[in-house]
């Protein structure tokens, strides 16, 4: 299968795609610098010069592969918009980054006995409205003959395996906790934050490509620990894969 991957140099894209290209799949990957398509050259990843916010490179592309994942910017609007106008009528897969924060809430580090999956209505907070708009935008295209798919993985830590190997938030938190000489939180930290470790949301994108049916919003998850315990050096989180795949499924995969 050849897909088209935004963010292929980035933290999730870059170890998705790596991803794809160990289980035979071809990759193409935008490349919004000279230094990006060398390093995606280097992997084995064509590179898509352009911007992303270009308009015309997203719809011709789309043309060339079976599939998408946009995992740039879970809030560009833009870049979704010419993803689906090539995708519309073809019957091919188009894979959505959001992210577990649509249904967070300003509990001011208190504990909430609220729980989500995949079907639990919600309202957004206003700011993270236009992010649902986007997802809802997404799904909605099933009924235009688009595979789709979001994926709102929760806060993701590891070592990744694409271009860059870290990402852009839990550093930020690591340096604050350095700034200060403790990790911070709001409150009393008693609220909770999953998480999900890289390497189980790379294979989630494998397996809802190659398993998932059109219309599907699934949340990536281990287990939930409070801000407070993750600031904890003896914390472990278990590795585990949410959105409705089975165990054997993760297997299959690898296989």
């Amino acid at each position: 299968m050849k897909v088209f991957v935004t963010g292929a140099t980035g933290y999730i894209g870059g170890s998705v795609s790596t991803k794809l290209l160990e289980n035979g799949h071809e990759v193409i990957g935008l490349a919004r610098s000279a230094e990006a398509a060398v390093a995606l050259k280097k992997r084995g990843i064509e590179p898509l010069p352009g911007d992303i916010n270009a308009y015309t490179p997203f719809v011709e592309v789309v043309k060339r592969v079976d599939a998408v994942i946009n995992a740039a910017n879970s809030d560009n609007a833009f870049v979704v918009h010419a993803l689906l106008t090539g995708l519309r009528g073809t019957g091919k897969t188009l894979i959505q980054t959001s992210g577990s924060s649509v249904v967070g809430k300003y509990d001011n580090g208190e504990a909430s006995d609220d729980t989500f999956d995949e079907d639990t209505p919600f309202t957004p907070q206003p700011e993270k409205a236009a992010r649902v708009a986007i997802d809802h935008a997404v799904l909605a295209a099933a009924k235009e003959d688009v595979r789709a798919i979001v994926i709102r993985p929760t806060l993701i830590y590891g070592r990744g395996i694409g271009v860059p190997s870290t990402s852009v938030q839990l550093p930020k938190l690591i340096d604050v906790a350095r700034k200060h000489g403790v990790p911070r939180h709001v409150g009393r930290g008693l609220n909770i934050w999953g998480h999900v470790h890289i390497a189980d949301v790379a294979d989630l994108y494998l397996l809802a490509l190659e398993k998932a049916s059109a219309w599907e919003a699934g949340t990536p998850n281990s287990r939930g620990d409070t801000r407070r315990d993750l600031g904890r050096d003896d914390i472990r989180p278990p590795c585990a894969l949410g959105a409705r795949f089975k165990a054997e499924d993760k297997q299959e995969a690898a296989e």
